[in-house]
């Protein structure tokens, strides 16, 4: 299963993985809006969007791209490691 992470802290990004690797996901993290932002979520399983590091701009991409092509969505407030874990469960 491949899970798209938006958002988040770049010091984290391993830990991110990590967790993601224990539960049997492949994780790819976009910290923040980018160029090619849309082009680089690609078509995962699933999104996950940490809404407090994470622009309004770049939330609203991620729920329009999500929407748009039937991928399953989960925001979460909060952007710590056990967050990460909870949405993978």
């Amino acid at each position: 299963m491949c899970v798209t992470l938006i958002g988040g802290m770049d010091r984290l990004k391993s830990d991110y993985i990590a967790a993601a690797k224990a539960q049997g996901c492949r994780l790819r993290c976009i910290s923040r809006n980018e160029r090619n932002f849309v082009d680089k979520i690609g078509n995962p399983d699933a999104m996950i969007v940490f809404t407090n590091k994470i622009s309004h701009e770049a939330k609203r991409k991620a729920v329009q791209l999500a929407r748009s092509k039937n991928i399953p969505l989960r925001m979460v407030h909060s952007c710590g490691v056990s967050s990460l874990r909870d949405c993978l469960q």
